[in-house]
């Protein structure tokens, strides 16, 4: 199967994409702050640079596309037809750093949470987050 766009239209829609405030973790950063609680931003100090880190609460929250991270058995997370091979390489590559990252943080005594694009869309999600990090609270 062929892209339904060209090559220029692709490349220009890919070189689109953040890596910092996307949607879904501007999602996150509204719920969580309008619930009270207080983060950093990407600390670079930490493994894989978090999207929000809790110092008070030593917990260390990452925002994942669902496309880029892999998110399994999610509808999102498809693979483009034309060059699988390398997209196939480079998502193995993502979920492998992904895990690297948070043994690491889990390793230097953080708490880790992962929420997923299309989990950021819920707010009873964004609730449950908000809950586990308040009961990872070390009080």
């Amino acid at each position: 199967m062929t892209d339904v766009v060209d090559r220029e239209t692709r490349s220009r829609m890919m070189s689109r994409i953040r890596g910092k405030d996307t949607l879904p973790e501007l999602r996150v950063r509204r719920y969580l702050h309008a619930a009270g609680l207080r983060f950093r931003l990407h600390d670079r100090c930490l493994p894989g640079r978090p999207d929000l880190v809790l110092p008070a609460h030593r917990v260390a929250v990452f925002v994942h596309g669902c496309f880029w991270h892999r998110h399994p058995f999610c509808r999102y997370a498809t693979t483009p037809a034309e060059r699988r091979e390398f997209w196939l390489d480079k998502f193995a590559r993502n979920v492998v750093r992904d895990q690297r990252n948070l043994i690491l943080l889990e390793q230097t005594g953080w708490t880790t949470f992962v929420i997923w694009e299309c989990e950021s869309r819920d707010e009873l999600n964004l609730d449950a987050l908000y809950w586990r990090i308040r009961a990872a609270s070390p009080a």
